[in-house]
């Protein structure tokens, strides 16, 4: 019942600038991290971002481009990618942790044109 929904994703120019959300709404009881992914082809899953209870982390090919943030309800977060290298480029999917629980979006694609 659970629905993580992602957008905001689609094609740019390196250099440029893209924001992306994701609509968090259902049984949502406590959530205690919320973060975003990617996933390229004939890679693993990696962090982009996350914020827990503690602390925020970001990976290390982003750290300093990117900005993970979420509303005053946390029921939206958001990921703003600045200065987009090709590298970038990937499906991008967030999730939240509730109770314990993860819970993943179906993810947006990020094309980043050279």
């Amino acid at each position: 019942q659970v629905q993580l929904v992602e957008s905001g994703g689609g094609v740019v120019q390196a250099g440029g600038s893209l924001r992306l959300s994701c609509a968090v709404s259902g049984r949502i009881f406590g959530i205690t991290n919320i973060g975003w992914y990617r996933q390229a082809p004939g890679k693993q899953r990696e962090l982009v971002a996350r914020i827990s209870s503690s602390s925020t982390n970001y990976g290390d090919s982003v750290k300093g481009r990117f900005a993970i943030s979420r509303d005053n309800a946390g029921n939206r977060m958001y990921l703003q990618m600045n200065s987009l290298k090709p590298e970038d480029t990937a499906v991008y999917y967030c999730k939240i942790t509730d109770l314990g629980l993860d819970f993943w979006g179906q993810g947006t694609q990020v094309t980043v044109s050279s």
